[in-house]
């Protein structure tokens, strides 16, 4: 399925579950929320996107705190969990998908290499579920699209 298939798929889920969608998107930018709103009728059930790519954006638009940021950094479990609950408590959405990665080319370390890319899952009344994903260094286009196709495929696996 190709990206805008799978956003198609998204969105028709979500309709069907009468459920809104936001996102929070850090090392995407905001491709995740533009596959989306590419789809002709998507206002029906998308409600709003975040774009965080910073970390004082993390902490005053998401709500991810300074010591979570400080002790975790950006690219973390712990930092996704909260943004994703964070998109979640300042949006209209029963459902959020958000990411915070390393695209490259520069910027990863042994710890945090180039192509790590955390994934968080926020659905109402559900526990916030975070995911790690290693792309590998393949060039900062691939890690973007590839972080936009596994978000809309963890968003129809949290909705099966």
């Amino acid at each position: 399925m190709s990206n805008a298939e799978l956003a198609i798929a998204l969105l028709q889920a979500c309709e069907q579950r009468g459920i809104m969608l936001a996102t929070a998107e850090s090392c995407t930018g905001g491709l995740i929320i533009a596959a989306l709103t590419d789809i002709a009728g998507s206002s029906a059930v998308v409600d709003r996107g975040f774009i965080t790519y910073s970390n004082e954006a993390k902490m005053e638009m998401l709500g991810v705190s300074a010591a979570t940021l400080d002790a975790h950094g950006a690219v973390s479990r712990e930092t996704v969990l909260e943004m994703a609950d964070g998109a979640l408590a300042h949006s209209r959405a029963s459902l959020s998908l958000a990411v915070t990665g390393i695209a490259g080319p520069t910027g990863g370390s042994a710890e945090k290499p180039v192509g790590l890319v955390w994934f968080g899952v926020a659905l109402t009344g559900q526990p916030v579920v975070a995911e790690r994903q290693l792309f590998g260094h393949k060039g900062r286009e691939f890690i973007r699209h590839g972080t936009v196709r596994h978000a809309l495929q963890l968003g129809l696996r949290a909705l099966a």
